[in-house]
């Protein structure tokens, strides 16, 4: 399975926030979605994350300080774009 765009993951985490912001949600409802906002975090750091060291590592390849490949087409199954 492809690794989840950030940009997907905000989304979903945007909405969960506006559902809580709401006060609409019975109190189990509203636990469950904390749960989930919660994990939508943790999926978001990790690929920002995951994203920053791909920069750095281009970063420092761009400096001559390292040649350390990384996995190109690993980038492709995650966004499902070219890299």
């Amino acid at each position: 399975m492809a690794t989840e765009r950030f940009e997907t993951i905000l989304e979903k985490l945007e909405k969960t926030v506006h559902e809580l912001e709401s006060g609409d949600l019975p109190l189990e409802q509203a636990l469950e979605s904390f749960k989930s906002g919660v994990e939508l975090v943790k999926r978001g750091m990790t690929r920002l994350n995951d994203m920053e060291r791909k920069v750095e590592l281009l970063l420092k390849e761009v400096e001559g300080e390292s040649t350390v490949p990384f996995d190109a087409g690993a980038d492709e199954e995650e966004d499902g774009e070219d890299a």
